[in-house]
């Protein structure tokens, strides 16, 4: 297929790599030119505007998003006036799914089409197969099924339903994955702190061999300590996160669903950032291994 993709950071970059390989023809852009002469020298056509991307494409066109959600209106209100009626968008980042409805709405009323996709896996998943929940027209998903195809790991993609419902459970996944991570980091800081001097990257590796709680987040614990040590000392034990999890809670208390470990999982993060832990720094850490995320210590004191 032929697309144009906004957005080259770390997903971006990798997802426009492997729709290459995959063959497929991507009008690239990016505010940082950088990442934009990068990806043209492995065969994308390089855009140094969004009106050079439009006319770049041939109609119907197809846009692929990957921004920040807090970046989406404004890409939105410069792209949608370049567009025409039978358009496509699609927004991969990891926007409110209320605000995925609003969009849905508004670019139906000028005749362009939209897909919010939930796409899970982080840089690795984008570069190697990710996890794809999209949202929007089963028509739509149809249509373009072939490329959801191939971004994603084998049949690790679907429809979900209507507009909004791709983001909407990519939002609940996210706020899964906190307490999944918490979980884990509870547990092996009980171990750190007990008298039995345990390799905790052993155990790790031991865990991910057929346990209940085999899991991917275990792998990744197990690479963290082999490249950080026990202790982690340069990672940071105040968490950051994202919104998704808040997201969730929030989603949560309106549907009037209970949910208490996301919620507890959520409010450590924030706690943390005034209370830095152990458990706070092996949370940090899957974070890194996962995702990419920026985890070492900034400020000094931390214990």
């Amino acid at each position: 297929m032929e697309l144009g993709y906004v957005g080259l950071g770390k997903m971006g970059f990798n997802m426009v790599e492997r729709l290459l390989e995959k063959r497929h023809s991507v009008a690239a852009f990016d505010q940082n030119q950088e990442a934009v002469k990068k990806i043209a020298r492995l065969g994308a056509r390089a855009s140094d505007s969004l009106t050079v991307l439009s006319s770049a494409l041939t109609a119907p066109r197809l846009v692929w998003l990957m921004v920040p959600h807090q970046a989406v209106d404004a890409v939105l209100r410069e792209l949608v006036p370049l567009l025409q009626k039978g358009d496509t968008i699609i927004d991969g980042g990891n926007s409110p799914y209320k605000e995925s409805m609003r969009r849905a709405r508004e670019l139906d009323r000028g005749g362009i089409n939209f897909l919010d996709v939930g796409v899970s896996g982080g840089p690795s998943g984008a570069r190697n197969g990710a996890c794809l929940m999209v949202g929007g027209s089963k028509v739509l998903f149809d249509r373009f099924e072939p490329l959801f195809r191939d971004i994603s790991a084998e049949q690790g993609y679907g429809h979900m339903g209507g507009s909004g419902s791709g983001h909407f459970v990519k939002m609940v996944h996210n706020g899964i994955e906190y307490g999944m991570m918490q979980a884990i980091a509870e547990g092996f800081a009980v171990m750190k702190a007990s008298d039995f001097d345990l390799n905790l990257a052993r155990i790790a590796g031991v865990y991910n061999r057929r346990s209940v709680i085999e899991s991917r987040l275990v792998g990744w614990l197990k690479n963290a300590f082999e490249q950080h040590g026990r202790e982690l000392d340069d990672i940071s034990g105040s968490v950051s996160q994202s919104g998704e999890g808040l997201w969730t809670v929030e989603a949560a208390k309106e549907l009037g669903v209970p949910v208490p470990v996301i919620d507890g999982a959520l409010q450590f993060r924030l706690r943390s950032q005034d209370a830095p832990s152990y458990t706070g720094q092996i949370v940090s850490a899957l974070r890194n291994q996962f995702g990419g995320h920026e985890v070492l210590r900034k400020g000094k004191g931390e214990k």
